[in-house]
């Protein structure tokens, strides 16, 4: 039951991310003077329709999509009489950039209020990966595990760091003079050792070197004959250890604490985003391996029924953070994807404006009259391969998420 809700949540999630996108371009179109015919939500038969003003709102059958339209979005579109001079290939270059970005600002918008939503009620990753304590403890031993792994004993008493004088919020940033950026770092640097080692800290402001007795300890370590071919379980080893444990991985804040760290963060999703959209084409041969009955890689690329069913799969195991995680991404890659520049998307409409100005400010230059609008026929060649091309990518992740969908847990 947790699962159909999760899906039927994250459809609507979906679904209400589209009606945003599109309401963006309707709210700047109206608020610069432009008519907006018609806005709808879904595609196919009209469940129900009505009117407002000079506008028609109405919702379709099919929820997975929407449309605004705008009276005169390109020269051969019909004009009304009353329409001519509202037609909005008409308007300033500005003003029909902002219309065709109100959409895609739309969907940041959402992503980042998700993403604050996340701050607050879960937690962000650190963006501070430096080398802070924790707390500091003795240094256990390691046992085997009930679930077959291992665990650290129950131990008692300071360890080497305590009686060193380290202090949990130091921040270690070199272990014998060696720089450790990150707790991993520090890890990797104090296994090697015994005897004496020095460790310098940074404690609000004020650098520390404090020598540390190494302790030896067993632990499971990555095992130095593992590949990536050939992958080998960790090995137990005994090596260095001075008893601290690295701060929280992940920080709840307040609300005006949580508008920085989200920024930051979203600024980190942005490059993810960005990174993912250019490796789209690439991810075409595992898609056909997953259709054809080979393994489903975790990021191969998802459609809209993927999306709800991963939803679902998120929200049966409790994890909420990540279901609301999922969908700020999966805004912030509408987003960046509109920004394309290539008809039918928002970025290709942007593209031509932007194309006419520079276009008409060279003729202006040379003492000549301003051009006439893009004849968009001509360029109905390129946006039928684009849409084809498009449509062909999404009916392959399609098939996939239905004959062989991702599955995050066993």
């Amino acid at each position: 039951m947790v699962f159909a809700i999760g899906v039927v949540l994250f459809a609507l999630g979906i679904g209400a991310s589209i009606a945003l996108h599109e309401a963006g371009h309707m709210w700047t179109a109206k608020a610069l003077g432009m008519k907006v015919r018609r806005y709808y939500i879904g595609f196919g038969p009209k469940i129900f329709s009505f009117r407002r003003g000079e506008t028609e709102y109405g919702l379709k059958a099919i929820p997975a999509g929407g449309f605004c339209d705008i009276a005169g979005m390109t020269a051969v579109d019909e004009l009304a009489p009353d329409e001519v001079d509202r037609a909005m290939y008409k308007q300033k270059a500005w003003k029909r950039i902002v219309v065709m970005s109100g959409g895609i600002a739309m969907n940041f918008v959402l992503g980042f209020v998700l993403i604050v939503v996340l701050a607050v009620g879960w937690g962000l990753p650190k963006s501070d990966t430096s080398a802070v304590v924790e707390k500091t403890a003795c240094v256990s031993a390691t046992q085997a595990g009930a679930d077959g792994g291992y665990a650290l004993s129950e131990c008692t008493g300071d360890g080497p760091a305590a009686a060193a004088g380290i202090r949990a919020g130091d921040v270690i940033t070199a272990v014998n003079g060696q720089e450790t950026s990150t707790f991993s770092d520090v890890v990797k640097a104090t296994q090697p050792l015994s005897g004496t080692a020095e460790f310098t800290v940074d404690r609000d402001g004020q650098t520390l070197v404090l020598p540390v007795q190494i302790e030896q300890a067993e632990r499971y370590v990555n095992n130095p004959e593992s590949t990536d071919a050939d992958p080998k379980p960790p090995i137990l080893r005994e090596v260095g250890a001075v008893g601290i444990q690295a701060a929280p991985g992940i920080v709840k804040y307040s609300v005006l604490g949580a508008l920085p760290a989200s920024v930051e963060y979203t600024g980190h999703l942005f490059g993810q985003t960005v990174h993912a959209l250019t490796q789209l084409p690439s991810k075409v041969a595992d898609l056909w391996t997953a259709v054809t009955g080979g393994e489903r890689d975790l990021d191969t690329p998802i459609s809209v029924v993927g999306a709800s069913v991963i939803g679902g799969q998120v929200a049966e195991q409790g994890l909420w953070e990540v279901f609301v995680g999922l969908l700020a991404s999966l805004n912030f890659f509408l987003g960046v994807f509109n920004l394309l520049p290539l008809l039918p998307l928002d970025g290709g409409h942007i593209a031509v404006t932007i194309y006419e100005k520079i276009r008409n400010s060279i003729r202006r230059m040379r003492g000549l009259a301003a051009g006439g609008p893009v004849d968009y026929m001509k360029l109905m060649p390129i946006t039928y391969v684009v849409v084809v091309i498009g449509g062909a990518y999404m009916l392959l992740t399609l098939t996939a998420d239905i004959v062989n969908p991702i599955k995050l847990f066993p």
